[in-house]
């Protein structure tokens, strides 16, 4: 039911958003009395496990509330029925609208606190998830030898069922696919059992059980005791593909589709140095002739598009309807039509392709090189000032590019620019502070968004009044064209000396791994591409809006950045429905997602919530942008209680949006919008707590363990040789 108006009217001041599910049901209570109020806030009842840490941060990429409670701290609070409820006025409150616990009776919890859990979960039908658990009776399964399974699930294809399609798991087409990053490695653990007999249990992604024509589940729902459940009876860690292709039901499941917190799947990726030569790395000479090589190895012929490379990059584009953002420098192009068949080329598709101001001729904007050490130092005065580059002389390289853009009919957005090298950002060893002239060049110009090398700044922070978009490196090289030129430099940097690299990955074991040396021939596309898709996916399914970038150099001869990409888009493609499309932000796109997502981190604590009957209250002390997940259906509602638009944006089979309530605006936005909290579909009993051990029940296996700690080397967040 809904709340009287008189209560409405006695709320504190401030925008109280409100959103309405109309086939929502109240739910039941252990009194039944008084509705009780649900406040959007998870908790998460931490041992340090990895699956755990795992949904911990899910929840924060999210921007999901959460309190965390440390089972290792000794000065942690008790668990007792104050610290998890109490009454504001006459009406019940459940301070958590979902408990995450390491297994079902997790061993840092006594007795009494987890038979406290339980009675508030009964009391207002709140659901716990089980990180990982192992296959017994206790969580409503057989023991998973019978029959079942008990062992490694690297390169297992589960698959959500058509339940929990229709239901949380709705943004899955149905393959769950299991990582197997490395052969000679176990990365996956788990237990595939089959539902016990006469237990209130629902697969919701399960695989087949081997040598058997049953389906053992991997992830279930189990109702018991007028409580719900998620059994999760495998092993991960949160940046497994597993895991982030399920971690968004998760929370579905957990707050019933309720939740303060916005996620979307977001790839886009940036093509530097478009129109100009990139220098070509030499397999002889392990070095970059022009980059860095010593004297006496001979100069290559650098890189450069063609004309049916353009035509290549428009049919993929068309194909999988992804655009890749030309990050150009007009120096390189011809300025009579004509005389150059790739400027013609590029011109004449011109509205195909989104456009980004690369500079003109892509100088170094930070302070002048000094080459005559290795590494490179800035060159200082007779004074010992660091020289940098002036701000005319930034301001003239941003205004010529701009300039072309208009005489060749390019639409282009002046507020973006990306510096080659990001330079004139603060680059260590080298530049420890911005070039000092860069922020006046940039007002200049009105630049308000600049790109920045995630690798070595993830946040985003201001310059003047540009803010900084991080963008992740490729490690797919600027300096390479074709397959085995990109494998050669690629061992050449990760396998140690005594394997004939150059031992970089030795002399750096914090940022990266040695390998071992990989065929010129294959491995490109057994060894690299695989773990390129592997990290670009991960920040995919992360909520994660910040561009990738590679190069020109990429798209030409070998076309060896598409690989990659097609890798991404297919494995996504193959996991998500058609209601979870992959976004492609520009980057004044991504820069708005990540700052509001930053803003909304920083503001969490001025902003309450909560669900009442089927209404979802949303307030704030000041002004704040709060983002609100909520299900399909539900509708905005005037103060008189008119009922308005349907609410946010359709996504993974959910509404969502941000909404900005409180501060000034509260005078004027006194909306009182419902939303639903489902009932739960199992009467509670009154006292009984559930058994978590069974007659002969064998101790937990000694198998169940944390993932191995292995993954992709960590590549992606290195740059060697990137320009």
């Amino acid at each position: 039911m809904r709340i009287a108006r008189p209560s409405v009217r006695r709320m504190v001041a401030g925008v109280v958003l409100a959103l309405v599910v109309t086939t929502a049901v109240s739910p039941a209570t252990s009194s039944a009395a008084v509705t009780p109020r649900i406040d959007l806030k998870v908790l998460v009842v931490n041992d340090g496990s990895a699956p755990v840490e795992a949904i911990a941060s899910e929840l924060s990429a999210a921007g999901v509330p959460f309190t965390e409670l440390d089972l290792g701290s000794a000065t942690r609070p008790t668990v007792t029925a104050a610290y998890l409820s109490d009454k504001i006025g006459t009406t019940p409150r459940a301070k958590y609208q979902a408990v995450v616990l390491p297994n079902e009776a997790p061993a840092g919890l006594t007795a009494a606190e987890l038979t406290a859990l339980h009675a508030f979960e009964r009391a207002f039908s709140i659901r716990q998830v089980n990180a990982s658990t192992w296959a017994h009776p206790g969580v409503g399964l057989n023991y998973a030898a019978n029959p079942g399974y008990i062992g490694s699930l690297d390169g297992v294809t589960a698959t959500a069922t058509a339940e929990a399609r229709a239901a949380d798991l709705k943004y899955l087409d149905g393959p769950v696919p299991f990582e197997d990053a490395d052969k000679a490695i176990s990365e996956s653990y788990g237990y595939l059992a089959t539902p016990l007999a006469g237990a209130a249990f629902k697969t919701l992604v399960g695989a087949p059980i081997p040598g058997t024509a049953e389906t053992g589940s991997l992830i279930g729902q189990y109702t018991v005791d007028g409580r719900e459940e998620l059994v999760i009876t495998f092993v991960y860690n949160e940046y497994q593909e597993q895991f982030q292709f399920v971690a968004h039901g998760i929370i579905s499941w957990m707050t019933r589709g309720i939740h303060l917190g916005y996620d979307r799947n977001y790839f886009s990726a940036h093509i530097d140095d478009v129109f100009l030569e990139d220098l070509r790395w030499s397999i002889d000479g392990n070095c970059t002739p022009g980059d860095g090589c010593p004297a006496g190895v001979p100069d290559n012929q650098p890189i450069r598009m063609t004309a049916a490379d353009v035509d290549y990059l428009k049919a993929w584009q068309d194909r999988t309807k992804m655009p890749l953002d030309q990050a150009y420098n007009a120096e390189g192009a011809a300025t009579t039509v004509g005389t150059d068949a790739l400027t013609d080329k590029y011109r004449a598709n011109k509205t195909s392709f989104r456009w980004l101001n690369h500079t003109w001729s892509h100088p170094y904007m930070g302070c002048v090189q000094d080459f005559t050490v290795v590494p490179w130092k800035c060159a200082t005065n007779s004074l010992g000032a660091i020289q940098y580059m002036p701000r005319a002389t930034i301001a003239t390289e941003i205004r010529k590019n701009t300039d072309w853009a208009t005489s060749a009919g390019v639409t282009l957005d002046r507020t973006e620019l990306v510096t080659g090298e990001h330079s004139g950002l603060k680059t260590l060893p080298q530049m420890a502070v911005d070039n000092p002239n860069l922020a006046g060049a940039l007002n200049d110009r009105g630049v308000r968004y600049i790109a920045s090398d995630a690798s070595r700044e993830k946040q985003p922070r201001s310059i003047g009044n540009a803010v900084t978009v991080p963008r992740y490196p490729m490690n797919i090289f600027y300096n390479v064209a074709t397959e085995a030129e990109e494998m050669d430099e690629y061992n050449w940097i990760y396998t140690s000396r005594a394997d004939g690299g150059s031992g970089i990955c030795e002399d750096n074991p914090a940022t990266t791994t040695c390998i071992k040396p990989q065929s010129l021939t294959t491995g490109f596309r057994d060894y690299i591409v695989p773990l390129e898709v592997r990290i670009a996916l991960r920040h995919v399914l992360g909520n994660d809006p910040r561009p990738h970038y590679a190069h020109q150099s990429n798209l030409a001869e070998d076309r060896i950045l598409y690989p990659v990409l097609d890798g991404v888009l297919e494995r996504f493609g193959q996991a998500y429905a058609a209601n979870t499309p992959l976004l492609h932000p520009t980057m004044k796109q991504s820069s708005a997602v990540l700052q509001q997502a930053i803003a909304w981190k920083a503001n969490q604590s001025k902003v309450t919530a909560y669900v009442t009957g089927t209404t979802l209250t949303v307030q704030s002390s000041s002004s704040v942008a709060v983002p609100v997940t909520v299900p399909e259906g539900t509708r905005l509602v005037g103060l008189l209680g008119s009922t308005g638009a349907v609410f946010g944006t359709a996504y993974a089979g959910e509404r969502s949006d941000y909404k900005t309530v409180g501060g000034l605006l509260s005078g004027s936005f006194q909306l009182k919008v419902p939303a639903g909290y489902p009932a739960p579909t199992t009467t509670a009993p009154a006292t009984t707590a559930k058994t978590t051990t069974t007659t002969n029940q064998p101790a937990q296996p000694r198998e169940l363990r944390e993932p191995a700690k292995v993954g992709p080397l960590r590549t992606g967040e290195v740059r060697w040789t990137s320009r």
